[in-house]
C-alpha cells in the first residue's frame, strides 16, 4: 500500500521519488530515476555549448504582449490638481527671490561664482490627451539644482541646470543657504 493511500487514487503499489508520489507502473520511471542528462566532453556539448545565464534569461524573459499598455495604464495613475493662483503678497514674494537671483547670476561668471542651489515647485500641465485632466489640470514638481540664469525681461524663465521653467508656472522657491533671500533689495 502507498503511505498517502487517501490522496492516491491509481492504486496499489506506488514509490515515493524526491517527495512526489510515483505509481509503480508509470511508463517513464527510468527516465525519471536516470535525471537529466549530463554532457561532459562530447559531440553534443561541442555543438551545442552551455548557454550563458544572462543570455538565457533574455530569451525566457516575459514580453509586452500589448505594447504600450503597461504605460496607459501607469499614466491613469497620476493624480492631477488644479492650478493654484497665487495673492498679491506671494507675488511680491517670488518676484523678490527672482530679483535676487537675478542678480546673483547676471551673466554666467557670476553665476559659477554664486553657485546658487535651489529648490523650484512648480506646475506642469497634463500632456497626456487620454486623460480627463488633459488641458485642465497638471501636478505640481519639485525641482533642484543650480541657478545658471533668470530671465526676467524677454522670456521670463528661470534655468536651473538643463531645465527652464516659466515664471508663471513656479508657486514657490526655496534656497539651500537661508541667508540668500534674506537681503533687501537696493531700489
Amino acid at each position: 500500500m502507498c503511505e498517502d493511500e487517501d490522496r492516491w487514487s491509481f492504486g496499489d503499489p506506488c514509490f515515493i521519488y524526491h517527495g512526489k508520489i510515483i505509481p509503480q507502473d508509470f511508463p517513464y520511471v527510468c527516465i525519471l530515476v536516470q535525471g537529466r542528462p549530463r554532457h561532459h566532453q562530447d559531440a553534443f556539448s561541442c555543438r551545442h555549448p552551455q548557454m550563458e545565464r544572462r543570455k538565457r534569461a533574455k530569451i525566457f524573459a516575459p514580453f509586452d504582449a500589448l505594447d504600450g499598455y503597461s504605460d496607459c495604464i501607469a499614466s491613469k495613475r497620476v493624480q492631477y490638481c488644479g492650478k493654484i493662483e497665487l495673492d498679491d503678497a506671494e507675488k511680491e514674494e517670488l518676484n523678490r527671490r527672482l530679483t535676487i537671483l537675478h542678480n546673483l547670476t547676471f551673466n554666467s561668471r557670476m553665476a559659477r561664482v554664486n553657485h546658487v542651489h535651489v529648490r523650484v515647485k512648480y506646475f506642469v500641465p497634463c500632456t497626456d490627451p487620454n486623460s480627463f485632466s488633459y488641458g485642465r489640470q497638471g501636478r505640481y514638481i519639485l525641482a533642484a539644482g543650480v541657478v545658471r540664469n533668470v530671465d526676467m525681461e524677454v522670456m521670463q524663465t528661470i534655468f536651473i541646470d538643463d531645465m527652464v521653467i516659466r515664471f508663471d508656472d513656479i508657486i514657490s522657491i526655496e534656497a539651500e543657504e537661508r541667508s540668500v533671500f534674506e537681503q533687501e533689495l537696493d531700489d
